[in-house]
């Protein structure tokens, strides 16, 4: 069995010492198989001269018009089989995840490294929970909620063949994830772990990008679903209350009930 070479992209402007932080949980991996590629949007906060020495970190400084075309421009410097994005502020779960990782991927041979993603789970640190990831994908799941990009290990040549779409400000990943799913020809393989910690709070959870995440759901999920399939998605959240779902989730004193119920649904 081959073991994989993963690729882990950090994004970054001015991040202090959150880059330091989600840094030296990569360099903290038992397995070593992988490189970090920083590409830092030309931060002045001496956040890059902190970080440790070490062959594997690779750092490009260049300017960019946001972190999606920052994630595309690091897609041109990867050299793994698997890319991964981890921000500034999240860190891996524990020290064994990629080992895990690996054996997962290293036993599942018959599906080709370029066309799949294998995804987990995060947890939350806002509310300490672990967010269940949808362990069988189809289209109701793809309108509904996908894995975020902390959850998931592209292979390379998805990223390659198509790049995240910059015209989306706020859900170029999900917009990437539907291609892959529909038109990519990926497989998708859920893997029962915890892959990372999430910070949240960050750029796509401000009220103004809330706005423009639910304007740009709307054109997405219209490019890749038939119009019946879109009405009929939308009557099933609402009849199963997304709105008080999602409330339920975000909040800490409800969060730990309802994600235990989310994991017994998908019969977790």
């Amino acid at each position: 069995m081959k073991d994989a070479t993963f690729s882990i992209v950090v994004v970054c402007l001015n991040a202090g010492e959150r880059l330091k932080e989600t840094v030296q949980s990569i360099l903290e991996q038992g397995y070593e198989n992988y490189e970090i590629i920083i590409k830092d949007g030309m931060s002045q906060d001496g956040s890059l001269e902190a970080l440790p020495e070490d062959a594997r970190i690779r750092i490009y400084r260049e300017r960019d018009t946001g972190i999606y075309d920052a994630m595309n421009q690091a897609v041109k410097k990867a050299v793994g089989d698997y890319i991964y994005f981890l921000n500034c502020g999240d860190i891996f779960h524990d020290k064994d995840v990629l080992e895990r990782v690996n054996e997962k991927i290293a036993g599942r041979e018959e599906i080709a490294a370029g066309s799949v993603i294998f995804y987990g789970d995060i947890l939350e640190r806002k509310t300490g929970q672990r967010v269940s990831s949808n362990p069988h994908m189809d289209a109701f799941g793809c309108y509904r909620n996908v894995p975020c990009h902390q959850a998931c290990f592209y292979g390379a040549e998805l990223l390659i063949r198509r790049q995240f779409d910059t015209g989306y400000r706020v859900r170029a990943d999900y917009e990437h994830f539907l291609w892959c799913f529909f038109k990519g020809g990926a497989g998708t393989v859920y893997l029962p772990l915890i892959i990372a910690d999430y910070e949240g709070g960050g750029f796509s959870e401000t009220k103004e990008n809330r706005r423009k995440s639910a304007k740009e759901h709307k054109e997405i999920t219209g490019k890749y679903m038939s119009k019946a399939q879109v009405v009929r998605y939308r009557l099933l959240m609402l009849a199963t209350l997304a709105p008080l779902r999602t409330w339920l989730a975000e909040n800490r004193t409800t969060a730990r009930l309802y994600q235990r119920l989310k994991r017994r649904v998908y019969g977790k």
